[in-house]
């Protein structure tokens, strides 16, 4: 990783303050945040990467995540989820530079029944995702990868840090714990917990691979190992954390609608990730009692 330098697009953001704070001692990491740039904006783009060269790494960190509230702004999630990628895409195919585009698990549309993990091939020509979320994430995978072949995707799911003040699912358990008795949890929604530093650590090792062994063009899953419903990561962090699991209570997604329609199965395969020869991530119950120990607590 010797004089690699790599910019991190959302570096404010969960995974990008992540990648921040694993970034390998021989890489130069250039932070970007949105004040910094503005991924809708081609000029801001070709602004904030005006040195980009050959040989350097982009990290597309940055996106729309709210899930419900992208279901009514569609045009700010197209913006930032879409055309985004594919500004960034035009200056790393134009530098010869290399483009990580991270992704998500909502491309794939929800297939009742299903129970054997997604694999990245499983996204048809005609895919309909069911949320606005989903469909923007996946035209601007589509879109990043007909503008720079060699960009890589790396869809990712359920993605946690646990920290103080975090607003992820995790960090959203601990309070909750300290400010009720008892929650009632979804139990009917599968898929796999990741933990952000763990992703990073990944997304730096994909990174720093040698020009020979480097995916380009890829599409690879990298999550946490294993599997679970939000009711099993809720009782982890609560059996974490000291307090009774039975606390947490099982309920359906019927018991909470949302406005956007949550996969009752989500589960990506690691195979492409091990088969472009990179570290699996770590379970997600090891990394539920990481993520605890890194916050002070458990």
């Amino acid at each position: 990783m010797n004089d690699l330098r790599v910019y991190i697009v959302g570096a404010a953001g969960q995974l990008g303050r992540a990648l921040a704070a694993t970034r390998p001692a021989a890489v130069q990491a250039v932070p970007l945040t949105s004040a910094e740039i503005d991924v809708t904006d081609p000029l801001s783009v070709a602004s904030a990467l005006a040195g980009v060269r050959a040989g350097d790494v982009v990290i597309n960190a940055a996106a729309y995540t709210d899930v419900d509230a992208a279901e009514t702004e569609v045009a700010a999630a197209t913006a930032v989820n879409t055309a985004g990628p594919g500004n960034l895409a035009r200056i790393t195919a134009a530098a010869g530079a290399r483009l990580v585009h991270v992704s998500t698990d909502y491309v794939f549309t929800p297939e009742p029944g299903r129970d054997r993990p997604f694999e990245p091939g499983e996204v048809a020509a005609d895919a309909q995702p069911a949320t606005v979320y989903g469909a923007t994430k996946l035209a601007g995978e589509r879109l990043a990868s007909a503008v720079d072949p060699d960009a890589v995707i790396v869809r990712t799911a359920w993605v946690f840090t646990g920290s103080p003040g975090a607003g992820d699912f995790v960090a959203t358990m601990r309070r909750l714990e300290a400010e009720r008795e008892t929650i009632s949890v979804v139990d009917d929604q599968l898929g796999s917990p990741t933990y952000a530093p763990d992703l990073a650590a990944g997304l730096w090792e994909l990174a720093g691979l040698a020009p020979a062994h480097y995916p380009a063009g890829a599409v690879l899953h990298a999550t946490g190992g294993g599997q679970g419903t939000w009711f099993d990561l809720a009782r982890a962090v609560f059996a974490g954390l000291g307090a009774d699991p039975q606390r947490v209570q099982p309920c359906t997604t019927a018991d909470f609608p949302r406005p956007a329609p949550r996969p009752a199965y989500s589960v990506l395969s690691g195979a492409s990730w091990a088969a472009a020869g990179l570290t699996p991530l770590r379970d997600w119950h090891e990394a539920v009692a990481a993520a605890l120990a890194d916050a002070g607590v458990g």
